[in-house]
C-alpha cells in the first residue's frame, strides 16, 4: 500500500499569517507603490515607500532589488525600527540606505503611518536650489510654511544620520533632502501620495518657470497661508463636499490602478 506524502494542507500565505489591519495597509502600500511607478516616480529600485503596521512600532518596506511595478501585498517586508526582518519566511532583503531614512521618521513621528521619499528629475533639481520651494502656484502654496530641509551627507548608511533627519524634519509633513530628493510624511498611504503629486507638480512648475529666464510673480504671504490652510492639515468631514486635499482621492486611484493591474492585491 502506497503512502500519500502529501502534506494535507496548503502552505500558509502571508495573508494567513499577519492581521487584517496589516493586510489592508500592505494593500494600500502596494498601491502607491504601482502607482508611484504609473506616474514615473522612480529611480530603478532605490527608492521606497513605508506605512507603518497598526498598533505597532513595525512598518513595511519594498524588497530591495525590485521594480515598483512588481510590489505586491504579500512581497512587502515587515521590519522593526532596527531594521530586523520580523517574518522568519521572507525570502527578500531590504536596502540600507532606505532602511536609515524611513526608520528615522517613523521611530521620531508616532503620526507617520506612510512615508514617501523619491528622486524625481523635478525633486532632485529642485533640492539644488538655495532657495528651495517657492510659493509661485497653489500646488506650491499648499505647503507654504510645512517644509524643512536637510543637507546632503552622501548615501544614507550611517545610522547617526537618523538623529540629523529626524531633528531636520521636526513636525513638517515635507523635507527637501539636499542635493538629494524629497520626502513627504503623512497620516494615511492615500493623503501622503496626494500630497507628492501636488509636491511633484509644484517642483515641476518652478524648475519650468525659471528654466525661462522671465521675470516672476510671487503670490502674498497672505495668499499662501490662506491655500495652505485649506490644504492637507485638516481632517475629512464626512457627508459633504469639504474633503481637504489627500482624503477623496483615494479611492479613485486605486479604482485606476485596478483597472491597470490588479495584481498588486495579491
Amino acid at each position: 500500500m502506497l503512502t500519500d506524502l502529501r502534506p494535507t494542507t496548503a502552505p500558509r500565505t502571508v495573508r494567513d499569517r499577519v492581521s487584517a489591519e496589516e493586510w489592508a495597509v500592505r494593500v494600500d502600500l502596494a498601491a502607491g507603490y504601482r502607482l508611484a511607478a504609473h506616474y514615473g516616480w522612480v529611480d530603478q529600485v532605490f527608492t521606497h515607500i513605508s506605512a507603518r503596521v497598526p498598533g505597532t512600532e513595525h512598518y513595511l518596506l519594498n524588497p530591495f532589488g525590485y521594480m515598483f511595478d512588481e510590489i505586491t501585498a504579500s512581497n512587502l517586508v515587515k521590519v522593526d525600527l532596527d531594521g530586523n526582518i520580523l517574518d522568519p519566511d521572507c525570502p527578500y532583503h531590504i536596502h540600507r540606505a532606505g532602511f536609515i531614512i524611513h526608520s528615522a521618521i517613523h521611530a521620531a513621528r508616532p503620526d507617520a503611518a506612510c512615508v514617501l521619499h523619491n528622486h524625481t528629475r523635478a525633486g532632485m533639481a529642485l533640492s539644488i536650489l538655495e532657495e528651495g520651494l517657492m510659493p509661485l502656484t497653489q500646488h506650491a502654496m499648499s505647503f507654504y510654511g510645512l517644509v524643512a530641509y536637510h543637507a546632503s551627507e552622501g548615501f544614507a548608511i550611517d545610522l547617526t544620520e537618523r538623529e540629523r533627519l529626524a531633528k531636520d524634519l521636526g513636525d513638517k509633513p515635507v523635507m527637501i533632502l539636499r542635493n538629494h530628493g524629497v520626502l513627504v510624511v503623512g497620516k494615511t498611504i492615500g493623503q501622503t501620495f496626494s500630497m507628492m503629486w501636488n509636491l511633484e507638480k509644484a517642483m515641476e512648475a518652478q524648475m519650468d518657470a525659471l528654466a525661462t529666464g522671465r521675470p516672476i510673480t510671487i503670490p502674498s504671504k497672505e495668499v499662501a497661508e490662506g491655500i495652505a490652510k485649506r490644504g492637507f492639515g485638516r481632517e475629512p468631514q464626512t457627508g459633504n463636499y469639504n474633503e481637504p486635499n489627500g482624503w477623496i482621492e483615494w479611492p479613485a486611484l486605486l479604482r485606476m490602478v485596478d483597472r491597470i493591474d490588479p495584481s498588486y492585491r495579491d
